[in-house]
């Protein structure tokens, strides 16, 4: 009866297919935080408004309510309280001070432009006048901006999290299909897994000082030494819940892959990997988080460059702008560690989704 109705009324059918593709839609909507938009995109297509809007209300009115509270409330708190630097922030200084920020990235990226422009025009002169040989290659050095240490904290944390994920993943599998080897890991895990970055970082400094004797300008050994210390503090919740998914994973899927013969390598792509993969993913999620924040840190205590360095500067500074500013970097990490989050959200919903079809 349906398909008569569908093949009777084209228009039915078009509507038909349009929440088709936007219930595909929603899944992934929902993945990166956009889940709001899906009651949108039904109201337009027809759908129930009431029953639209009271779902528009609840993943997006309510929590925007929320947001405003707290603004209203910093707003009206923050000056009440006197600090040897002035009264706190609110959110119209802070939002001032992110603006002031950008300018000043913008402006030294002209500055970097016109000093890269300059440089070419005293080559090509210089290649003309038949004097090639003083041709020189500078670069522009000047201070790194706010948008420079994001970026510098995102490479660094990027780092990180791939050496932690090469060493914890496959640790992970080995003690989770071994008894013995998760014997014998598990004690250095309870010893290691409560150590502080504070810790680890003379350490980290010493060694990496020691055997990167001849750093490249890509990987500077700043670079390197906060980048350790973030694998260090964040390798063990993924190697935990790597050992933990493929150890409860159904023991008759490793006794078929033994019926069959396949090899270790088989057996851990084919059978372990896609039953363990929802567990390894929430390992790397919290992995990333923790090495998100160890890294702020450790770039406070190592005066490394980064967020951290930044934050920490600006409490050096003292300036009537520095709590602005320091608030400007919180809020930055906070929304950084979100979309963080997000991304491996979203690719556990990928891989699971390839992996389940």
């Amino acid at each position: 009866m349906t398909q008569a109705i569908t093949l009777a009324d084209p228009k039915l059918a078009r509507r038909e297919r349009l929440f088709q593709r936007i219930n595909k839609a929603a899944g992934w909507l929902n993945v990166l935080g956009l889940g709001w938009v899906t009651p949108i995109l039904r109201m337009a297509a027809g759908d129930n408004v009431a029953e639209q809007m009271s779902e528009i209300r609840k993943v997006l009115l309510v929590p925007l309510a929320g947001i405003l509270c707290f603004l209203a409330l910093w707003g009206f708190l923050a000056p009440k309280v006197q600090t040897s630097l002035g009264a706190i922030p609110g959110p119209a200084a802070v939002f001032g001070q992110a603006n002031v920020l950008l300018k000043d990235h913008f402006a030294e990226r002209s500055k970097a432009t016109a000093f890269y422009a300059r440089q070419d025009e005293r080559n090509a002169k210089l290649v003309a006048d038949g004097r090639a040989d003083q041709v020189k290659h500078r670069v522009f050095t000047g201070k790194p901006t706010y948008i420079d240490q994001i970026t510098t904290s995102l490479m660094t944390v990027g780092l990180g999290f791939v050496i932690a994920t090469i060493v914890a993943v496959p640790l992970g599998i080995a003690s989770g299909l071994s008894k013995t080897i998760n014997g014998a890991i598990n004690p250095l895990i309870q010893i290691f897994k409560p150590v502080s970055p504070l810790a680890w970082l003379p350490i980290v400094t010493m060694v990496v000082s020691a055997l990167y004797v001849d750093p490249s300008s890509l990987m500077p050994k700043s670079l390197v030494i906060s980048a350790v210390t973030v694998t260090l503090c964040s390798l063990w919740p993924t190697l935990i819940n790597t050992a933990l998914g493929v150890a409860s994973i159904d023991k008759d899927l490793v006794n078929v892959g033994k019926v069959l013969q396949l090899s270790t390598a088989t057996t851990i792509r084919k059978l372990v990997l896609p039953s363990a993969l929802p567990l390894i993913f929430t390992g790397l999620r919290l992995s990333l988080g923790v090495g998100w924040m160890v890294l702020i840190a450790a770039e406070m205590l190592a005066q490394n460059p980064g967020l951290g360095k930044f934050v920490w500067d600006e409490f050096q500074n003292g300036s009537s702008d520095s709590l602005a500013r320091i608030m400007v970097a919180v809020l930055t990490i906070g929304i950084i560690g979100f979309i963080l989050d997000r991304v491996m959200y979203a690719l556990q919903s990928a891989f699971t989704f390839s992996t389940n079809r």
